[in-house]
């Protein structure tokens, strides 16, 4: 056996090779031949079978006892293949080649003769720009994205990563969000699953065209001051019987033990998390779409399934060996998952979509955490929704479902959710779980967006909530982009991007969103009325925060504000721009000269019906400037 190639199956049987997708798959060794290096550990046979061999078998050779095989072929790049096993049963089954860069498009599963995807990078400026400036102390709202329901052709046909660059890039950017989720882009098959069941952990999708495209459209989008964070699906993998499942005849991706590999829930099988192999596979393949594709981030998926062992339907009493619910190997998987990817890029974000009371998720792993950079905060979400959700004067009993949050905003580095799950499956959008008719629907969405986007944490919303799209979301076709046609479409995605460029414009608002400092709750014990301040480190970049949620407005309602002097209301959610009744605006405010709930001074404005006021104070070289008269028109 050649010494190198030695190195690599060691390196691999040990679970210390987080490149082997450079080594395993097809690769070329010169213009005509490949050469094929297949995991399959219990195999009796194992084969390449494809276009470039008339599909006849063209046999591979165990590289002694690694549980590899390994042989070459010559062959044309784009030509189809598939691994042919022959099991320890002595059945011959075709899978697919777990390592492959490129599928056919479904419904075929073979892969394709295709080099490491090469892409001319221009994204210098992006990279250095990221590597000097960490995430924690910096803007972060994310437009959560399915690039297959974005836009479509007239003929329904998706676009492709191409399109996508003039497509999605500059609307995202005008928006004033600072990153891109994609849901999955791995290679998947079925539609329905929206890409969380996975085949193709090293392949771009070929839905929208080949792997080259794909490293385009992340290069464009770096260029234009766009991050990308993918999601990511390290837990559980499609059942299709000619994908991983049962790959070698045996269980080898999947647990041996059915009761733990199946996963009842969605359908699917459960990794391996504890076998060295699937560990290194499993990094190998993150590290892939972060060195190889310049991916910002990944969002892992269902976090909460690899942490215990009684997550899934009908395994509620199952139990570790010391008798307690964690699964001991998927957390020892994402503490070592973190600290590979972190040792090569500790840059790049890694987010945990985690939704259980799992302690320090999002805590360095020294401290006894799990190391992720955040954790999604399903808890504010859920309470957030369910509070907005309900009549207005049904609700003020339940302020707590707001309030509370502010007991553990600071336990977790949290992302504030919208995300596509709650606009789904019957849940309605988010514009249409809001009650009332159209007008006080959209004044409450507006409230509900300051609230997200003035709590500490950072956002995340699904793409169409930002003009409060009526429908819920539908994979299966594009966005209602008719619905812009409609004022009050129009005038809420107006909002948004105001919203969007404040938040961006307001250190307040996000420099010291995990520290105490970072907000100071002003008005937190009435039913109707929330008020707070959020602030930077320097002393002078504040912002007051006021939600009325109740429909009536209140005049002379008196603010807490920090010190003596001049403000100014940054944003009104009921002006007319947005969709309000409010033309004539106030503007200007000086402090009354008078102690507020503890606070040094306070103002008095008139607090809109259903309605929010952003409020900051003036530099000194402002101050002075009178109030402006307050007028409403109905």
């Amino acid at each position: 056996m050649d010494e190198t190639l030695a190195k690599w199956l060691y390196l691999f049987n040990r679970g210390d090779d987080n490149q082997s997708f450079r080594r395993f798959g097809a690769h070329r060794v010169d213009s005509g031949r490949w050469q094929f290096l297949v995991w399959a550990p219990h195999a009796k046979a194992v084969a390449i079978v494809g276009e470039f061999s008339d599909w006849q078998p063209a046999a591979l050779k165990p590289v002694g006892e690694t549980g590899c095989w390994l042989g070459e072929h010559a062959g044309a790049v784009g030509q189809l293949y598939k691994v042919q096993v022959t099991t320890h049963t002595g059945e011959i089954v075709e899978k697919i080649d777990p390592f492959a860069f490129a599928f056919e498009k479904k419904p075929g599963t073979a892969a394709k003769l295709t080099d490491l995807p090469q892409h001319a990078w221009q994204d210098t400026a992006w990279l250095t720009q990221r590597k000097n400036h960490p995430s924690y102390d910096r803007p972060l709202n994310i437009y959560e994205l399915h690039l297959g329901s974005f836009k479509r052709h007239d003929d329904g046909s998706y676009i492709t990563y191409r399109e996508a660059i003039n497509e999605v890039l500059p609307y995202v950017k005008k928006l004033g969000y600072t990153h891109l989720e994609l849901m999955p882009l791995m290679e998947h098959l079925l539609d329905a699953s929206w890409g969380y069941q996975l085949m193709g952990y090293f392949a771009p999708t070929s839905r929208f065209g080949p792997p080259e495209d794909f490293l385009a459209f992340i290069d464009a989008a770096h260029q234009l001051g766009l991050g990308v964070i993918m999601d990511w699906v390290p837990g559980h993998f499609i059942r299709n019987t000619d994908t991983l499942a049962q790959f070698d005849g045996t269980p080898t991706f999947e647990y041996a033990d059915p009761h733990r590999a199946d996963n009842v829930r969605w359908g699917t099988w459960n990794f391996d998390l504890g076998k060295a192999q699937v560990q290194i596979f499993l990094l190998s393949s993150a590290m892939f779409w972060l060195d190889w594709c310049h991916l910002d981030g990944l969002r892992v998926d269902a976090v909460s399934n690899m942490l215990y062992m009684d997550y899934d339907a009908g395994k509620e009493h199952d139990r570790n060996r010391f008798g307690g619910r964690e699964n001991l190997e998927g957390t020892a998987f994402l503490k070592r998952l973190n600290t590979q990817v972190f040792a090569a890029h500790p840059d790049v974000l890694m987010i945990a979509e985690e939704s259980s009371d799992y302690p320090k998720v999002s805590a360095p792993i020294d401290t006894g955490g799990l190391g992720f950079n955040y954790k999604w905060n399903m808890g504010w979400m859920n309470d957030t929704l369910k509070y907005f959700s309900t009549d207005p004067y049904a609700r003020q009993a339940h302020i707590d479902q707001l309030t509370f949050s502010w007991v553990y905003m600071q336990n977790e580095q949290f992302i504030l959710p919208f995300s596509h799950d709650e606009v789904v499956h019957g849940k309605k959008s988010l514009m249409h779980k809001m009650p009332g008719d159209r007008y006080n629907q959209f004044a409450n969405l507006r409230t509900m967006a300051v609230w997200h986007m003035t709590f500490p944490g950072k956002k995340l919303l699904f793409m169409g909530s930002e003009w409060g799209q009526f429908l819920e979301w539908r994979d299966w076709s594009q966005l209602e982009w008719v619905d812009l046609n409609d004022p009050m479409n129009e005038k809420m995605q107006t909002f948004t991007t105001v919203l969007n460029h404040l938040y961006q414009a307001t250190p307040a608002l996000w420099q010291e969103d995990f520290q105490a400092h970072g907000i100071n709750i002003t008005i937190g014990d009435r039913s109707d009325v929330i008020a707070y301040e959020r602030r930077a480190r320097a002393d002078k970049d504040r912002l007051i925060v006021v939600l009325n949620l109740l429909p009536e407005q209140r005049d002379n309602f008196i603010v807490p504000v920090p010190r003596a002097g001049t403000y100014e209301i940054v944003l009104n959610t009921e002006s007319a721009r947005f969709g309000g009744t409010w033309t004539h605006l106030q503007r200007r405010l000086r402090t009354r000269g008078k102690l507020e709930r503890g606070q040094p001074d306070s103002v008095a404005v008139v607090l809109p019906a259903m309605g929010a006021l952003l409020i900051k104070p003036l530099t000194e070289k402002t101050q002075g400037a009178g109030s402006m008269e307050v007028k409403r028109d109905d």
